[in-house]
């Protein structure tokens, strides 16, 4: 289903996020042992190393605040939701707020095919859903109006 050797620098930097994500919330790991134990990971070498350091550290520093903002657009409460999924709506809301020269669509689509591609089976329905609503509220109008592109 998925096409690893397609998927470009970010795109695995995103794959490890979600990983790394899922590690800290299964394992309880903080920022330090989750960078020690990725950055000596065979993989970490193919990926966006410093989008991966950036962002998991901006995600971790700011875990609560992206919580209550997705609790916002989500119709459950977020600590019902598989670590997985939960992990892939840190990472598209730290997307979509604090890193804008992503468009909203590639943070969206990247956030559907991680979910389809490590999360439950329908889980990439509800990703989509609630970035979806997201996204139209926290990007601005101009960009989402944009078509084509």
């Amino acid at each position: 289903m998925s096409k690893p050797d397609s998927t470009g620098p970010r795109g695995r930097a995103r794959e490890l996020l979600v990983q790394a994500l899922y590690q800290m919330q299964v394992a309880g790991h903080d920022h330090r042992e989750l960078l020690a134990q990725f950055r000596a990971r065979r993989d970490y070498e193919r990926v966006d190393r410093e989008y991966f350091d950036e962002a998991l550290r901006a995600i971790l520093e700011a875990q609560g605040a992206l919580e209550e903002q997705a609790a916002e657009y989500a119709d459950r409460p977020l600590v019902q939701l598989d670590p997985v999924e939960r992990g892939i709506l840190l990472l598209g809301f730290y997307e979509l707020r604090d890193r804008l020269e992503v468009p909203y669509r590639v943070v969206i689509n990247e956030a559907v095919n991680l979910a389809k591609r490590f999360g439950a089976e329908d889980g990439h329905k509800y990703i989509n859903a609630v970035l979806d609503r997201a996204a139209e509220q926290m990007r601005p109008a101009a960009e989402r109006t944009k078509r084509g592109g």
